[in-house]
């Protein structure tokens, strides 16, 4: 498989993304009598979804077809003034900035479709005929989207969020085209493997902001140095696998490491924030025990789903190992049955970290 180089432009292009998750994960630390509204979790997922699929859609083109040709690198520098309009449009209050971010999500998918447009009058053969359906069949998700303008109250959600569904499957019933026309998968899980990265790097700077230790508060060197070793076993566990267990050669559509990406990244998200609501021990015990649980989740299925069938056949985890990862999942579930007086904020964090050490070890024994 040809290998292609990630050029400077794509990583930055990766910060402007990777702030503005940051910033849509700033929406969950907005609490109430100790518990997250459902308001403000649901605004987190629904902002989320449009701003992963906006860097996807981009680095999917450049996985087939990018070259680092200046109308490629014109096109990806407008895309990062559109993904600044909605960046600066992320807000709880989304209501008031629902036009600017709307401009910004479609002025990204649309040069993309245009690119697919435009790539396939030199493509031939496979290439050509998937860069045929992206750029025909990404209009129908963009066109639904765009009549949002034409509606208020909950209506204008139904159809922007419409159009962003139809947009994120068009690839799966284009199976039979992009089989013949295979993602690069080397290339792929590297450019996910950066953007995980930035995204990691994001989260600890400012969770450690918060933790900042003050004169003799030992308490808050702790919570840092704690979190600091769940973000290095997260991270060992994460790019160990990427480098040494996959098979980077395998010819797919990459279905797996693109949606599947998507709950890794929203379960990293969720994590920091839970570690956060952990420190300022202002939360209900059942409700942060039960967020932590479903972010854990999220994180080993969502990254096994990844993995799993990209490993080598050796390198497969074994169901002794799934078992042992599942019950300690589930003894979170069992301290919610425990006196809140016995569990500490601090006892809480130092499971997770057992936790992620020991996914570590396992998945990368």
């Amino acid at each position: 498989m040809e290998s292609k180089k990630v050029t400077w432009l794509e990583l930055f292009s990766d910060l402007l993304f990777v702030a503005a998750i940051a910033t849509v994960t700033s929406v969950l630390i907005h609490t109430e009598d100790g518990e997250i509204p459902v308001e403000y979790m649901a605004k987190f997922v629904l902002i989320f979804i449009p701003i992963w699929w906006s860097w996807v859609g981009q680095t999917l083109f450049t996985n087939r077809f990018g070259k680092d040709l200046i109308h490629h690198r014109l096109f990806l520098i407008l895309q990062m003034i559109f993904a600044l309009i909605m960046i600066s449009s992320l807000s709880t209050d989304f209501d008031s900035y629902f036009i600017p971010f709307l401009i910004g999500y479609l002025g990204l998918r649309a040069l993309t479709a245009i690119q697919y447009v435009i790539v396939a009058r030199s493509e031939v053969g496979p290439n050509k005929q998937v860069a045929l359906f992206l750029g025909k069949y990404f209009w129908i998700g963009i066109i639904i989207s765009l009549c949002s303008l034409f509606f208020d109250s909950w209506w204008r959600y139904f159809f922007l969020y419409l159009g962003i569904v139809v947009d994120i499957i068009v690839p799966m019933f284009g199976r039979k085209y992009l089989m013949k026309s295979p993602i690069n998968s080397e290339h792929l899980i590297e450019r996910f493997s950066q953007f995980t990265t930035i995204l990691f790097g994001e989260m600890l700077v400012s969770t450690i902001i918060i933790v900042q230790p003050h004169p003799g508060e030992w308490n808050n060197i702790l919570y840092g140095s704690l979190f600091f070793i769940l973000i290095i076993s997260m991270g060992w566990q994460y790019f160990d696998n990427l480098d040494f267990k996959i098979d980077k050669q395998i010819k797919s559509t990459g279905h797996r490491i693109i949606y599947g990406h998507l709950f890794i990244l929203m379960a990293i998200s969720m994590i920091t924030i839970s570690i956060r609501l952990l420190f300022e021990e202002k939360m209900n015990p059942t409700f942060i025990l039960v967020f932590i649980f479903i972010s854990m989740t999220m994180y080993l299925l969502s990254t096994l789903f990844v993995f799993h069938s990209y490993r080598y056949s050796h390198a497969k985890l074994k169901r002794h190992q799934f078992i042992v990862l599942t019950l300690f999942l589930l003894c979170f579930i069992a301290m919610i049955f425990v006196k809140a007086s016995v569990l500490s904020n601090f006892f809480i964090l130092v499971m997770m970290v057992v936790f992620f050490v020991i996914y570590a070890f396992i998945s990368l024994k």
